[in-house]
């Protein structure tokens, strides 16, 4: 396995000087760079070198319970002695109260070192998100530091057999017992259902309180302990580990809830609102997962091609093969869906850390999460093809790398939903605003990207008019995704010459794509 190489530098500069994170009233341009570099170092030495071997050993259920790989629980000890499941969290509950923008620089570090175990620690933040907005005091005060320490892990168990994307669907029962819920029923797909790292897991369940035909209004959601107060296991089983073609090191778990005792969260009856706080946070930081398999592709990419001699120049000296235009074509490609995808995510970020954007990151979200996630996948492939047969072999990293980014375009929503979305709902909603923000986000890119607003906003009137909006999805959706992220790099371009270390890349970049410098 290659070694693992941090994008430090891309990602302070992206946040720094594209996103405009000093605009925040938290933003300490010093602490950041320190916590993201240090992790940066953490993740280096510590996290990505179980990566491969956890992928070779995978996850095992034994006795109803779930094995993470060797060194796993060790270096998760670590990650939350050292305080990043806190990153976030309200330092009135343990946690150090740092932003957002702070947390994606680590959470894409993260991924890009080793994604599985960043999969089972990631839910965290949302966890805590739904509580601080949908808790009662005495929820957050029993519940948040537990998290905020690490000695509690989160899940976000919807999915079930035949409800998917169709949350309609859920089958789960919640029946009031006394002060309690009871839960009943099956989830699939429940990323770190269970694992031997944290002392607990932390299930919010959406299940269903109304009548059968209630569709999403009579599902309401429920904290579930793994653990109940008086140290007993809550009826909640383990009964498979999915086998799948990537993220081995991340148990994607079966759960069977038979009678287990749940707490409401929220209103009943209010379950959607409440899991789409945590939903939100979820897709954009898959959105940076498929930025850091981006990031990865081209590091791969890049090392092996500086050092693989094949051929000669004109003078008859032996060449690497990124002295060939066709390989420097695929490198450049893989950097700059890495770069833009990531400038995409943190003016989304900052804005939502600003607070006075609402309807743009609503509209940005899915493109984000669409985006980014292709890009991840693309990328992972070129970089296969840039290494040749070396590229197919696992001991290179390119494969695996590949695998495990395949996920991203399919969980929290795939990409077809995603789409489907911004051709419907996203054009409508709050009377456009958010459509409108977009278009204003173009024009601001400068350049050409007044003319490019125009363009976009008549094919957004005319997919908002059509008789079947879905049937346009695909082809709009590739459209706002090429402009948004041809804008992003426009910015990016601004900005260069504020990061002298990378300023080359960007420009050999942005020169490929015709963006100007």
């Amino acid at each position: 396995m290659s070694d693992f190489h941090a994008p430090v530098d891309d990602i302070l500069f992206s946040l720094r000087h594209v996103a405009r994170a000093d605009r925040l009233a938290d933003w300490d341009d010093e602490l950041a760079g320190e916590i993201i570099g240090h992790f940066a170092s953490f993740a280096e030495g510590r996290i990505a070198p179980l990566d491969a071997s956890g992928d070779a050993q995978g996850c095992r259920l034994e006795n109803g319970r779930v094995r993470m790989p060797d060194g796993f629980a060790e270096v998760y000890a670590e990650l939350a002695g050292q305080g990043w499941q806190g990153l976030s969290a309200p330092e009135e509950f343990g946690g150090q109260g740092l932003n957002g923008a702070v947390r994606a620089g680590v959470s894409e570090i993260f991924s890009g070192a080793n994604h599985s175990l960043q999969m089972v620690t990631s839910l965290v933040p949302g966890a805590i998100s739904v509580l601080m907005r949908f808790g009662t005091d005495e929820q957050r005060e029993a519940y948040i530091p537990p998290l905020a320490v690490g000695r509690w892990l989160s899940t976000m168990a919807l999915t079930e057999p035949g409800a998917g994307s169709d949350l309609a669907a859920i089958r789960a029962r919640a029946v009031k017992d006394g002060d309690a819920w009871r839960i009943d029923g099956e989830k699939i797909f429940i990323s770190g259902g269970d694992q031997d790292m944290s002392e607990g897991v932390f299930h919010l369940v959406l299940a269903r309180t109304g009548p059968a035909d209630s569709g999403v209004r009579g599902l309401s959601l429920f904290a579930c302990l793994s653990d109940l107060p008086d140290g007993s296991r809550n009826a909640i089983g383990v009964t498979r580990i999915e086998e799948k073609l990537g993220l081995h090191a991340s148990p994607t778990c079966q759960l069977a809830f038979d009678g287990a005792v749940g707490e409401l969260i929220g209103e009943e009856g209010g379950g959607l609102k409440a899991m789409f706080a945590m939903m939100n946070h979820a897709r954009l930081d898959v959105a940076l997962q498929g930025v850091a398999h981006a990031a990865r592709a081209a590091d791969l990419a890049r090392s092996y091609a500086a050092e693989r001699k094949q051929g000669r120049d004109a003078n008859g000296r032996e060449i690497t093969i990124d002295q060939h235009p066709d390989v420097a074509r695929m490198i450049e490609e893989c950097d700059a869906l890495a770069i833009g995808g990531r400038a995409l995510c943190h003016i989304a970020l900052v804005a939502e850390e600003l607070g006075a954007a609402h309807d743009f990151v609503e509209f940005m979200t899915p493109v984000c999460k669409y985006f980014c996630t292709e890009a991840g996948t693309r990328a992972a492939d070129l970089a296969i093809q840039v290494m040749g047969g070396y590229g197919y072999l696992r001991e290179y990293g390119a494969e695996q790398n590949w695998r495990d980014a395949r996920i991203c375009s399919i969980y929290e929503g795939t990409s077809g939903i995603h789409a489907r979305t911004t051709a419907t709902r996203s054009l409508s909603m709050n009377g456009g605003a958010g459509a409108r923000a977009f278009a204003g986000f173009l024009r601001e890119s400068g350049g050409d990207f007044a003319g490019l607003a125009e363009k976009w906003e008549a094919e957004a009137k005319r997919v908002a008019a059509s008789d079947d909006a879905a049937a346009e999805a695909h082809g709009f959706m590739e459209l706002t995704c090429d402009f948004a992220w041809r804008a992003a790099l426009a910015r990016v371009a601004r900005a260069s010459e504020a990061a002298p270390a990378i300023s080359d890349r960007i420009d050999r970049v942005c020169e490929r794509f015709g963006i100007a410098t």
